[in-house]
């Protein structure tokens, strides 16, 4: 049961239960296996339903990487992101279009979609229904039904449903192979609960300061997450920025800072020592200047652990950032106001 009347929609029990997210995407494309020789994949999609793109392309990478060996035809696989009305080149080229669409109405997503179907190009749809299923019934395109497990659940935080239905498609492609066991989703599951108060006090910190995240250029995306969940779920501003180009222009932007920022640098212990350096002078330096700032470290011994771990704080953060500021974190009014707007 909720205990926090602002959070009307209940989305502290939806970060509760996000690891099992992990296990049902993968069954939800346990039958879905493109025929093709693909090089690539060109994943369609806006806001949330982008999001798992950029996830994804971390754990290939990974996974390519430590099994090149075994794994040659398919060492320089490619993750493309397509996050407007037309396709990219890359879309036409011996790639795998994946539609991502939370609604199934995203108006860009849908644009893509019918340029795939114009042009007879290799597809596979992920959505909770909407237009984008209706094109895919019309044209016998697959299409894999993404849950709706509680009123008004949110794209931004469906990223473990998008992400392994996708991973198993490429799986079953043969393309890569598995990365989790009941161990990681145990572990994940027991992380969610332990970092809660940890993202409650770190929402108390940031209060009334503007967020800006830092990773290095390997986990960038999950800084740019953690700046959208601020967005999102705390309907705040927010940033974000990589190591070490951030050292090579960003930071002389805070010699005058025309507001309170607060710095969130997330450190992965096993990473090139000299970004670990990077993010402990960046550290000391920003407190020479008055400003505040905090190093996480991205815990977990496999890259799934890693990833998931770092976004589901990010999502304690967002959250109680929103109560923080007496806001119901789930709605995202602004934007459905922008959609009525341009129709």
């Amino acid at each position: 049961m909720n205990e926090n009347k602002l959070d009307k929609f209940n989305l502290r029990k939806v970060i509760l239960q996000e690891a099992e997210q992990i296990k049902v995407g993968l069954n939800l494309a346990e039958n879905v296996k493109p025929q093709g020789d693909f090089k690539s994949i060109t994943v369609s999609g806006m806001g949330g339903s982008a999001l798992p793109a950029d996830v994804l392309d971390i754990l290939v990478k990974d996974f390519l990487r430590k099994n090149k060996s075994q794994n040659n035809a398919k060492k320089y696989f490619e993750i493309y992101r397509n996050r407007a009305y037309r396709l990219p080149e890359e879309a036409y080229d011996k790639s795998l279009n994946v539609v991502c669409s939370y609604s199934g109405n995203t108006e860009e997503t849908i644009s893509s979609l019918r340029e795939i179907v114009e042009n007879k190009l290799p597809c596979v749809a992920l959505s909770n229904g909407g237009m984008v299923e209706k094109i895919c019934q019309e044209n016998d395109i697959p299409h894999i039904q993404i849950p709706y497990p509680f009123e008004n659940f949110q794209p931004r935080i469906a990223t473990g449903y998008f992400v392994f239905a996708i991973w198993k498609i490429l799986q079953n492609m043969g393309i890569v192979g598995e990365v989790v066991s009941d161990e990681i989703v145990a572990n994940l599951e027991k992380r969610i609960v332990e970092m809660e108060k940890y993202g409650q006090e770190l929402a108390q910190k940031i209060s009334q300061k503007t967020p800006i995240v830092y990773s290095t250029n390997e986990f960038k995306a999950l800084a740019m997450v953690w700046k959208i969940k601020f967005n999102e779920n705390s309907k705040t501003p927010a940033f974000w920025n990589y190591f070490s180009e951030v050292n090579h222009n960003e930071m002389v932007g805070f010699t005058n800072p025309q507001a309170d920022f607060y710095f969130i640098m997330l450190r992965d212990k096993a990473g090139h020592p000299q970004n670990i350096k990077r993010m402990e002078v960046m550290a000391k330096l920003l407190k020479k200047n008055n400003l505040d700032s905090e190093i996480i470290d991205i815990e977990g011994e496999e890259i799934v652990e890693k990833l998931f771990s770092t976004l589901y704080l990010g999502d304690w953060v967002s959250y109680y950032l929103a109560l923080e500021y007496k806001t119901d974190p789930t709605p995202v009014q602004m934007v459905e106001e922008f959609k009525k707007l341009i129709k």
